[in-house]
């Protein structure tokens, strides 16, 4: 029998090769698209991307536990220069804490909440102690948990869509993720105000409140993060004359006034008090229409809500003296136990 020769296969032309290497990463780019967070590298800027558009991008513990030691990669990656965090879906940044995840949990007696919470607040630590730049462009809804994965950094960019507030009280919790760093730090009583009544601010009136601290238009976001990205070993300096540059052209709501100019007299009147029976109180001497609207719309004028938010005042008066990094036993035991107690159950008990 005649011994049969083995061809060689046929090589593929380099053209064909190409074609099959872009489709690897073609495939390799779609399944990354489907990352709740998506983690790259563009020049020297570390990017992080939020990619829970159906869920308003809402944080979770698995997110929290791939951005957190990223941050700490590129904080000591010397061509690292700077890091950009943004969300997908064009209608939120971060509109919070997947809230639904830790109560579930709770309810069966999980130790999600507890190393949900851990996790989230080394998280927004790292932020506010990130050696490099750190911008977060607060596009949308940014609420609760979104707060903590911005505020904390250098800069803030918002945006005519950025929806700002801490609404915890509203659940029996107390605006945490730094909230009782960065509130008391605002103007006058304004942070005050806005803890207790979870008060929304739109576009421009988050620069003006002091929490962003840049405003740009939302359209102009992907041309910002191109020229950051492009920046070449850009110093702090560097990169705020860039926002700057960018701010100064901004023209959306330049005009308009702070939505709360009209009623910053009494509020820096009426929620100066060390508890919240003083605050209601003055509330309820003052009996203007601005003072009654805060005793209806919030649920301030509860008298279960009292024992809350005067956990909530111990944290803002502990935070003041002693800064962020510092937590009391007390305050993670209560956070705790009113997480544990799920949103709906929570407002049935203030009723």
């Amino acid at each position: 029998m005649a011994a049969r020769v083995l061809r060689p296969l046929p090589r593929l032309k380099p053209f064909n090769r190409l074609q099959l290497i872009l489709q690897h990463l073609k495939m390799s780019n779609q399944m990354d698209s489907t990352a709740e967070v998506l983690l790259e590298k563009r020049g020297g800027a570390g990017i992080i991307t939020l990619n829970r558009p159906k869920a308003l991008n809402a944080v979770n513990l698995s997110m929290i536990r791939q951005i957190y030691p990223q941050i700490k990669t590129w904080e000591q990656d010397p061509e690292t220069f700077l890091i950009i965090i943004k969300g997908t879906g064009g209608k939120a940044f971060c509109a919070g804490g997947d809230i639904r995840a830790i109560t579930d949990a709770g309810k069966v007696g999980g130790r999600l909440a507890q190393d949900f919470f851990r996790e989230e607040y080394m998280l927004n630590n790292a932020i506010g102690t990130c050696k490099k730049p750190y911008v977060a462009l607060i596009d949308g809804i940014t609420m609760g948990g979104g707060v903590g994965l911005s505020v904390h950094g250098c800069f803030r960019v918002a945006t005519e869509k950025t929806l700002f507030a801490m609404p915890e009280t509203a659940i029996g919790l107390f605006p945490d993720v730094g909230g009782g760093y960065f509130l008391p730090r605002l103007s006058g009583k304004l942070g005050y105000y806005l803890a207790l009544t979870g008060f929304r601010l739109k576009g421009r009136d988050v620069l003006k409140a002091g929490i962003a601290t840049h405003f740009v238009e939302s359209e102009k976001l992907p041309a910002l993060e191109n020229d950051l990205v492009a920046l070449k070993s850009p110093s702090t300096e560097n990169i705020a004359d860039l926002l700057n540059s960018y701010h100064t052209k901004s023209k959306v709501d330049q005009e308009k006034g702070f939505v709360l100019d009209e009623h910053m007299e009494k509020i820096n009147s009426l929620f100066s008090a060390n508890t919240m029976e003083e605050i209601v109180k003055k509330l309820k001497q003052d009996g203007s229409p601005f003072a009654i609207k805060q005793l209806e719309i919030s649920y301030l004028g509860k008298q279960q809500a009292i024992y809350h938010h005067n956990l909530f005042f111990d944290l803002f008066n502990a935070f003041l003296s002693v800064g962020c990094s510092r937590y009391s036993k007390k305050i993670y035991s209560n956070t705790m136990h009113l997480i544990h107690t799920s949103a709906s159950k929570a407002r049935n008990n203030l009723q």
